[in-house]
Parts: C-alpha cells; structure tokens; sequence
C-alpha cells in the first residue's frame, strides 16, 4: 500500500506574527522526538502479533480494506500546513462516508461495525499510527490529527484554531483526548482546545513536558484498560 509524502498547501487564515513565535524548548523538540522513535518502535515491535488477529475479525465481519487511510493535517507554520496520509484498523463500514459525506463520528455511530467498535473502545484501531510517527509525521502525544475541510470550518468558528498545532506533530493520544474523547459537536472542540494549549505550554520547559507526557501515558493505558474509548 503506498502512503503519499506530506505535502503542504497555503495557510489556513491570516496569523498573527505575535503568535507565530517557537515556543517549545529545545531540549523538549529533541527529548520528544527521541521518544517518539523508541517508544514506536517498540510498540510496533510489541503490537506486530496482534495486527493478522484484528486484519482477520475486520474482514470477516465487513468486506472492504483492513487499513484505512485518511488525510489530515500535521504541523502548521506561518508559511504552511503539512498534510499526510494517516493510517487507522477500519472500524466502520467501507461505505461509511457514501451518503453522509464527511461527519464526525457519534455514540451509538450505526456505520461503526462490532468489530470497530471494539477497536475504538480500546484504541487498537490507532495501532498503525505508529508507522505514521515513525515517519515524521505524528508524534505519539500530541494534539488530535484534523482533517483539512473540518479545520478550514473550525478555523472561522475558533479563533486560533489551527494554532493548537503550531510547531507540533499531532499525537495518538493526547492530554486532550484522554480528557474529553472524540469531537462530536463545536462545543466539544472549544473545550478540548484548551487542553491542547494547555499541552502546549508546558513544552515551554523540559520538567513541565515530562510531568504533562507522564500523565497522558498513564490516562491512555487506562482508557485502553478500560475501554473507555469511543
């Protein structure tokens, strides 16, 4: 299966030149990627046995391609935005997007298989994510990846939307996402933008950001223990 390389296009609104500024400390950009690349690769190593298991329940339940690839947007600059092609298990219908075009998923989502909706509550659906940070293009903590025509939209509704990214590889998981789960409505965004700030800011130093990862990590072991994803 071939993953086309990130691409860039213009920006997505007028910045600030204020806000455009790096903020993240060095040792962080360095620490994070390091991390990034040992921790993937670990996991990837670790999760291998699994992906013929899940490659099987998903082809059994629904016809359709085990993998799904979807384009989201990566890091923004002043400049740019990069897109990249990110890998997920399927977990819905091959259809899904046919007649409703593209929507957010909901609870009780009737184009989420059984199978998929396993893979969501456990987040095993992310595991080929890992090829995705692997290259770059994500980091294993991060804010949520958000597809380009939804970001446009959020953008005009929320002011600085797209700065949530500024400099940053979005993540697997994140503080937001351990906290709040998946977007369904526009309230859902503006209060997980906070977090994702929130994140953001304590990469201003390289004790913040390792408390801040510490506590992702242990929320995401446990939404996964626990299924209580979506």
């Amino acid at each position: 299966m071939t993953i086309e390389i990130a691409k860039t296009y213009e920006p997505l609104a007028n910045k600030d030149p204020v806000s455009q500024q790096p903020f993240v400390h060095p040792v962080v950009v360095v620490a994070k990627r390091l991390v990034d690349i040992l921790g993937a690769g670990s996991l990837l190593i670790a999760a291998l046995p699994l992906f013929p298991l899940i490659a099987l329940a998903i082809r059994l339940e629904s016809p359709g391609p085990v993998l799904f690839q979807q384009l989201r947007v990566g890091r923004t600059t002043d400049s740019f935005s990069e897109l990249f092609q990110m890998n997920k298990f399927r977990s819905m219908r091959s259809d899904a997007e046919s007649r409703s075009g593209a929507v957010w998923a909901s609870k009780n989502d009737n184009r989420i298989t059984r199978v998929g909706k396993f893979l969501r509550k456990t987040r095993l659906d992310e595991l080929p994510q890992l090829i995705n940070v692997l290259r770059g293009e994500m980091s294993l903590v991060g804010p949520r990846p958000e597809r380009p025509s939804f970001c446009r939209k959020l953008e005009q509704e929320i002011p600085f939307y797209i700065e949530r990214t500024w400099g940053l590889r979005p993540g697997i998981t994140g503080w937001a996402q351990v906290n709040q789960g998946y977007d369904e409505t526009l309230d859902d965004v503006r209060s997980k933008i906070l977090y994702d700030f929130s994140y953001a800011l304590a990469m201003r130093s390289p004790f913040s950001w390792l408390v801040m990862e510490a506590k992702v990590v242990c929320r995401t072991v446990m939404v996964m223990a626990f299924g209580r994803g979506q």
